[in-house]
């Protein structure tokens, strides 16, 4: 390859969430309106670019370890560029951990990418650059025209809002990503308009925290504005999910607007990180446990077949054995759908680090294996009671004379997959009748259309 090709030519590699994956592909974009084409060859480029993770540790050894591979191979005339949370986060520390890093530029600039590659290239001395202002640039305003979105096959994730204005003491991201900013209301109705008439089939809105949409605005109960808007300029998208929902903010306005609209499907994403009030307050987390109870009966019987995801945290510092006790019996009342559980990841720079009683690593490690034993079961059980409903799924893929689709139940990545024999049209929706329940997935088989009526959004059959 010419040295003038490959000199605009980049390859990114996106870590971490599906909110990092939409800066990636915002960047991605930015690049390539000014010129440069995006390969997946690392050697063929002359911007190498590691969109990193800083959240926990286990993270940050990952971005590390990326940006050193690239750092080991790295050309005379390529560009290393260290981006996003952990080069936020640790700023200059990244050069030390990786010396063949030459800029380093921030998660709350991310729309400067291409400046900053072209001041790179303009450097008299190798020495690293960095561009990480405290302030960030408000979402929205200058975005430079690309779409906020992470498309990924017929579905696609659509950021709403940047940063997070809650007080969790084990979380560093709002050091990361700095405060609370909703985007234009009408900038992601604009785009969920693009996206529609791109064939999306399922729009996932993401953001720190989704239900503090419009507070910054001075909009009142915004993500439900928000989600009412988007299905009105937007009625041919068919699925339209909702993630990373807070306790607290899950109001009446939005069961109604959910449950009133077919679009909006039937499931929530309400990270809870612990189901004991004492734990909670610890966390500096809402440690309202009634509101939660009555808040799932709410959704539950404003729409009986919704499921619901949550997290927990388990091993959170100060954790007693009565504690863990109180969350067993919480995800036993509350018989959650989806759950993920965790141990807790110490962060020298949030509260939770100068709690003096640290839970062992193997208390943790046992507590997620019961946590989790308990879960399966109740898992298992919700599948269960699928058999025999006419699910729409949407087809991700095939291999092995089975192709894997998701439900309405099932969010990318993170959740199940339905099963079916044969090969059906990758990225459409298909009804299935569900003839089989695991663990985590299903098994089913196609229905034709003529025997059989599905509403793509809150499976009504007819």
């Amino acid at each position: 390859m010419s040295r003038q090709k490959q000199k605009k030519q980049f390859y990114l590699l996106s870590l971490g969430c599906s909110k990092n994956s939409v800066d990636s592909e915002s960047m991605a974009s930015l690049l390539q309106k000014s010129g440069f084409n995006g390969v997946t060859d690392p050697d063929d480029a002359s911007v190498l670019i590691v969109n990193t993770c800083g959240f926990i540790e286990d993270a940050r050894q990952e971005s590390i370890g990326a940006l050193q591979e690239l750092a080991d191979a790295k050309g005379k005339n390529q560009l290393l560029i260290a981006a996003g949370c952990m080069a936020q986060r640790y700023g200059d520390e990244v050069v030390q951990w990786v010396p063949g890093v030459d800029g380093v530029i921030g998660t709350r600039r991310w729309m400067d990418i291409v400046p900053f590659v072209r001041k790179l290239r303009r450097r008299k001395h190798p020495q690293p650059l960095y561009h990480l202002p405290e302030e960030a640039l408000t979402v929205g305003t200058d975005e430079r025209g690309v779409i906020r979105a992470s498309v990924q096959g017929r579905s696609a994730y659509l950021k709403i809002s940047d940063g997070c204005r809650r007080p969790c003491a084990f979380c560093a991201i709002p050091q990361i990503k700095g405060t609370h900013v909703s985007r234009p209301l009408d900038n992601i109705v604009s785009e969920a308009v693009r996206l529609q008439d791109s064939g999306l089939q399922e729009l996932l809105l993401i953001a720190q925290d989704t239900t503090d949409y419009g507070h910054d605005l001075g909009l009142k109960n915004g993500l439900s504005q928000l989600l009412g808007q988007i299905t009105q300029a937007a009625p041919d998208i068919p699925w339209i999910r909702l993630m990373y929902a807070y306790p607290g903010y899950v109001t009446d306005e939005l069961i109604e607007t959910m449950a009133g609209s077919p679009q909006v499907v039937n499931y929530l994403d309400i990270p809870l990180q612990h189901g004991h009030r004492e734990t909670l307050k610890r966390m500096r987390r809402p440690a309202n446990i009634e509101w939660v109870y009555r808040t799932l009966e709410k959704l539950r019987a404003a729409m009986p077949d919704i499921a619901i995801r949550t997290t927990f945290i388990v091993g959170y510092p100060g954790e007693t054995d009565e504690e863990f006790e109180g969350l067993k019996q919480f995800v036993k009342d509350l018989q959650f759908d989806r759950v993920g559980v965790f141990t807790y990841s110490f962060e020298a720079s949030t509260p939770s680090s100068t709690v003096s009683w640290q839970v062992p690593q193997e208390v943790m490690v046992a507590r997620q294996e019961e946590l989790m034993a308990i879960q399966q079961t109740i898992s298992l059980a919700r599948n269960q009671a699928q058999v025999g409903r006419i699910l729409p799924i949407l087809v991700e893929g095939y291999g092995d004379n089975v192709s894997v689709g998701r439900s309405y139940r099932d969010a990318p990545e993170i959740d199940g997959y339905v099963l079916v024999p044969g090969e059906l049209p990758a990225g459409e929706m298909v009804p299935v009748r569900i003839d089989g329940a695991m663990t985590y997935d299903l098994t089913g088989v196609p229905m034709t259309e003529s025997a059989h009526t599905v509403s793509l959004g809150n499976i009504q059959i007819g």
